[in-house]
């Protein structure tokens, strides 16, 4: 038995120091060359910060809106709403938003909203959206804000991201960094 502890008690020994010390300094070391140092990216617009990784709530119709969360952009509690597509609710919920976005936006036809639009993401808090799901929205905006719809689109065309290494995942807008380029139009 005695033959079995010793090798057991070496191995949980190792295994802490090198999952404790050496896995924890590389990932800190990788770290330090990401955006904020691995402390989280953070934007910085008339003495507020922001944490553009972070979904937030924007609703009023001078900004673009974002996905809604199952969570109300509570990040300590990020999660979906574990409904499935077909539970009566959470169809009502959905229905419930794309009433509401098309009582914002009249222009826009119920095929035309992408989903992301009146869907929940899984984490409650992405703070992404897609190209078309800014695009839909330019015309609330424009009559809002008296902007005209070319500047809009130059500004979602600048704050879009491209898939990594032009491969993986599709095009993307940060709605937060959309919205502080949008205030930031004169």
């Amino acid at each position: 038995m005695i033959k079995n502890i010793i090798p057991a008690l070496r191995l949980t020994i190792v295994c802490l120091i090198f999952f404790v010390g050496v896995y924890s300094a590389i990932i800190w070391s990788i770290a330090q060359f990401a955006p904020g140092k691995g402390k989280s990216e953070t934007v910085t617009q008339n003495g507020k910060t922001y944490y553009p990784n972070v979904g937030q709530a924007f609703t009023q119709d001078q900004y673009f809106w974002t996905r809604p969360s199952a969570v109300d952009y509570n990040a300590a509690g990020a999660g979906g709403s574990n409904k499935g597509p077909s539970n009566p609710d959470y169809l009502k919920d959905v229905e419930n938003r794309i009433d509401n976005f098309i009582k914002h936006n009249p222009t826009v036809a119920k095929a035309d909203i992408p989903s992301e639009m009146v869907t929940a993401s899984g984490s409650g808090l992405d703070p992404h959206i897609s190209v078309q799901g800014a695009k839909i929205q330019i015309d609330r905006i424009a009559k809002v804000r008296n902007i005209q719809q070319d500047k809009l689109n130059a500004i979602i065309i600048q704050n879009t991201e491209k898939p990594l290494l032009g491969l993986f995942g599709t095009e993307k807008i940060n709605v937060l960094k959309l919205n502080l380029a949008l205030d930031n139009l004169k």
